[in-house]
């Protein structure tokens, strides 16, 4: 069994080693312009500050750390075409001819939808979740916010809010191995809305308006991952069918159950 694996381990060390050495190129690269990128990180930040308040370091260290912080995260974005190229690759074994071809829409959607959550984020839920935390407190306390925690805090929103849609492809991704279909992922929806609360609850600060600014995107993403699903991999008529006999059996039944009891 072991040797058996031994060509997925060799391959699967082949494609991280690529994309650690390609992160590890960019992040010298972004290290170089650290300054201006933390210029934009903070400019929400700065924009919600009332007046006499500033961001400051506690630790000698910190702006070192948070330099190092900034590039690794800005290196990660910058590689991210490079690492859904290198994903591709290594599940294309497993694909047919035909799927190994769509490795180019997949890099570019993917991208996309991980630029397009972290600049929701970065333009929506940040400005009003940052707004409403930074100015609570304002009358009885003076906000001068640790840069090290808010770039920690900054990166985890944006990469949550950028993972979050990638549901869409994963979707796609899902329905092409017919692991998922529209059927399956319908049946699954009212769990679904339950789980995309609590990640959101998880991923964002501790107010009921951001929790809704990211759960309510991913309702409507996981209803573009169901029209994904039915146009990649649709639920068979016949299985569609026996749903609805089932459902109608179900409710002759109950209408039989509540007729003798009113008798």
């Amino acid at each position: 069994m072991f040797d058996e694996l031994k060509p997925h381990l060799a391959e699967l060390r082949k494609r991280l080693g690529i994309s650690i050495g390609v992160i590890f190129i960019m992040f010298f690269v972004c290290f170089s312009f650290w300054e201006p990128i933390l210029a934009w990180m903070i400019a929400p930040l700065n924009g919600v500050l009332p007046e006499g308040s500033h961001v400051i370091f506690t630790k000698v260290q910190e702006p070192f750390f948070t330099a190092l912080k900034v590039s690794f995260f800005t290196a990660f974005i910058f590689s991210l075409p490079v690492l859904f190229w290198q994903f591709w690759l290594f599940v294309s074994p497993g694909l047919y001819e035909n799927e190994k071809k769509m490795v180019i829409p997949f890099v570019i959607f993917a991208t996309l939808m991980f630029l397009m959550g972290s600049m929701f984020c970065y333009y929506v839920v940040i400005p009003i979740g940052f707004n409403f935390l930074i100015n609570f407190g304002a009358k009885l306390f003076t906000a001068l916010p640790s840069i090290g925690e808010y770039v920690g805090f900054f990166t985890k929103l944006l990469f949550g809010f950028g993972l979050a849609f990638e549901l869409p492809v994963i979707t796609f991704f899902f329905a092409k191995l017919e692991l998922v279909d529209d059927k399956s992922l319908i049946g699954f929806f009212r769990y679904a809305i339950i789980i995309i609360f609590a990640v959101s609850a998880l991923l964002t600060p501790p107010d009921v308006l951001t929790q809704f600014l990211m759960a309510g995107p991913l309702v409507v993403l996981y209803g573009l991952s169901i029209l994904v699903a039915r146009a990649v991999n649709p639920a068979k008529k016949e299985e569609k069918d026996d749903d609805e006999n089932t459902e109608n059996e179900t409710e002759k039944i109950e209408d039989i159950k509540e007729n003798e009891e009113k008798e």
